[in-house]
């Protein structure tokens, strides 16, 4: 069952990483500085006087970051201002066109006004044939009243324009300001460089970035179409008029016609003429706005299939990293399954697969955030602050490399850690795991207790370890002799009797220590068992000293007992055993 899933979960990433290089070739051919064909320029443009068309090509012009974008955007302002100024042109011979009420104030205000228009050219005329007779008081006079009439007419306009009623002048003075706002120019977007980022984070936000243009960009394009969609229904509109509108009256008919009545439906039948002309520029010039928007938005998926093609590859490396990853794993395990110290073999596995993972980790934050800029910086702040938030940390983890050093731990020793011994069990980055034994006195029994231990101990304390050598322990046994005339003769023969049945181990434990030694220039140990006399309360005991293997004391001891208690039963004497 392991196994299949251990197969499933390296399946993963290698479909994944098939389906990255299939997408990736797809998208190779994927050119984000494609030439656009630059519309040719048009005779007229278009729009109503709300200016929505201009106010958003002049916002997209921003968002512009390339040389074909900013182009597009630039001709796409071109257009807007243009489509803005024809309607200017028509808003402001309509508003001229329209005759004042038949009564009120704004009545009023329009006859004050043509009386001083009337008054004001008299004014003109006067200053002009005065000025040929060269009477330069009388000039003086008829230039100081003319000044005077048009003040006052100035004054009577405003008051019309204030009162609504001179529409002209209000949308001549919005043209002015508009003229005056086209001198500065047009913001643009900071060009980025050709083709897509090299990062995955940095291509992530291009990808969404691209996506955010395009909507504004489509949103544009619908605009223009639509207002084209309106001019053109507008236009239709006043074709209508035109048909159903009565005919102007000839030459021959004019004595029996009113000329004024005449001359007004002839002007009305022109500018309604010229507002069919400009309705179809207008028209014209939206569609072609449409279009520039449209081939922005070709420009623009041209550069989301680019970074599309840089995302697949940017993924791909990283399934990539962790397939090899996982590859390198399995033939590391493979290799080291081949140690035959099983205890160092744990330790080698957790360095290798720390090692391996470190590498990986790096290499995918390589992919994924490219490489750290003002390197110095950032290893002395990253430095400083691990030393001191981390400082337990840091001696652990360096704790755990000296523990897993030529004379460090391993699994299965022995040891004494802060007054604990036990068995080591577990050797990990930060931590050391026994599965205590009590002390060396009793070593063999397990408590059945877990105890950890952070590995600065390592490097900010001791520890003992019997297992340096071997496991070698001395182990004691005590023999109480009852009743006998010769006490030296049976502690020889107790000695003699341990030394035979521990004769192996003794000749191997000094080999051992004899390595040990020789390494740092001390004597050699004896590992020959001891015996001695001393008084006891029901008599003399005899105390012997032994070597034996730690997991292995209690199986010796018994074997000692049973030879100790066939030697007391033999009629040469009679004695008492005791642990």
């Amino acid at each position: 069952m392991k196994g299949l899933l251990r197969k499933l979960l390296a399946a993963g990433p290698a479909v994944l990483l098939i389906a990255c290089i299939g997408g990736w070739i797809a998208t190779r051919d994927a050119s984000p500085l494609r030439a656009t064909k630059k519309p040719s320029t048009p005779t007229a443009r278009v729009s109503k006087v709300d200016q929505r068309l201009l106010e958003t090509a002049r916002q997209l012009a921003a968002l512009a970051d390339t040389h074909a974008g900013q182009d597009l955007a630039m001709e796409a302002v071109r257009l807007a201002n243009q489509e803005v100024d024809q309607d200017f042109a028509t808003s402001i011979r309509e508003a001229a066109a329209i005759a004042p009420p038949a009564s009120g104030l704004l009545h009023d205000l329009a006859a004050r006004i043509a009386a001083l228009q009337t008054r004001v050219a008299a004014d003109q005329q006067r200053v002009a044939q005065l000025t040929k007779t060269n009477a330069a008081d009388r000039v003086e006079l008829a230039n100081a009243q003319l000044t005077l009439d048009q003040d006052e007419l100035a004054d009577a306009q405003q008051d019309l324009e204030r009162e609504g009623g001179d529409e002209r002048a209000t949308l001549e003075r919005a043209q002015q300001a508009l003229q005056a706002a086209r001198q500065s120019p047009v913001p643009l977007g900071k060009i980025s460089a050709a083709g897509a980022p090299g990062t995955l984070r940095e291509q992530i936000q291009l990808w969404f970035s691209l996506g955010s243009i395009e909507d504004q960009v489509q949103a544009a394009r619908a605009d223009a179409a639509k207002k084209a969609t309106t001019l053109a229904d507008e236009h239709k509109q006043l074709e209508g008029k035109l048909v159903t509108a009565p005919q102007t009256p000839s030459g021959d008919d004019s004595d029996e016609e009113d000329t004024s009545t005449v001359v007004a439906q002839l002007r009305g039948l022109s500018d309604l003429r010229k507002t069919l002309a400009d309705l179809d520029k207008r028209t014209q010039v939206c569609k072609e706005l449409s279009a520039v928007y449209q081939q922005w938005l070709t420009q623009v998926a041209d550069r989301r299939r680019s970074v599309l093609h840089a995302l697949l590859g940017s993924f791909g490396l990283i399934l990539a990293i962790v397939l090899v990853t996982m590859a390198v794993k399995i033939l590391l395990a493979r290799l080291l399954g081949r140690q035959a110290d099983r205890r160092r073999l744990h330790q080698l596995q957790v360095v290798t697969r720390i090692a391996v993972h470190t590498v990986a980790a790096i290499l995918i934050l390589l992919v994924i955030f490219g490489a750290p800029t003002q390197t110095p910086t950032i290893i002395g702040l990253a430095g400083a602050g691990l030393t001191v938030v981390l400082k337990d940390f840091i001696v652990s983890f360096f704790g755990w490399f000296v523990l897993m050093g030529r004379n460090g731990l391993r699994l299965g020793d022995w040891v004494e850690i802060n007054g604990v011994g036990g068995e080591v069990i577990e050797i990990g980055v930060l931590k050391t795991v026994l599965l205590e034994m009590g002390n060396w006195t009793n070593t063999g029994h397990p408590t059945g207790r877990r105890v950890s231990f952070v590995n600065s101990f390592a490097i900010e304390g001791h520890y003992f370890n019997f297992s340096t050598a071997g496991q070698w322990l001395w182990d004691e046994l005590q023999v109480t002799l009852s009743q006998s005339d010769e006490p030296y003769r049976l502690a020889e023969q107790i000695r003699q009797a341990v030394e035979r049945e521990t004769e192996a181990d003794a000749k191997l434990a000094e080999e051992e220590w004899e390595r040990v030694t020789h390494q740092y220039g001390t004597r050699a140990f004896s590992a020959k068992p001891a015996a001695d006399l001393r008084p006891g309360p029901n008599g003399l005991l005899v105390v012997v000293r032994y070597i034996t293997r730690a997991p292995q004391r209690y199986e010796v001891k018994s074997r000692l007992f049973q030879a100790i208690v066939e030697l007391m039963h033999k009629p040469e004497g009679v004695a008492t055993a005791k642990a």
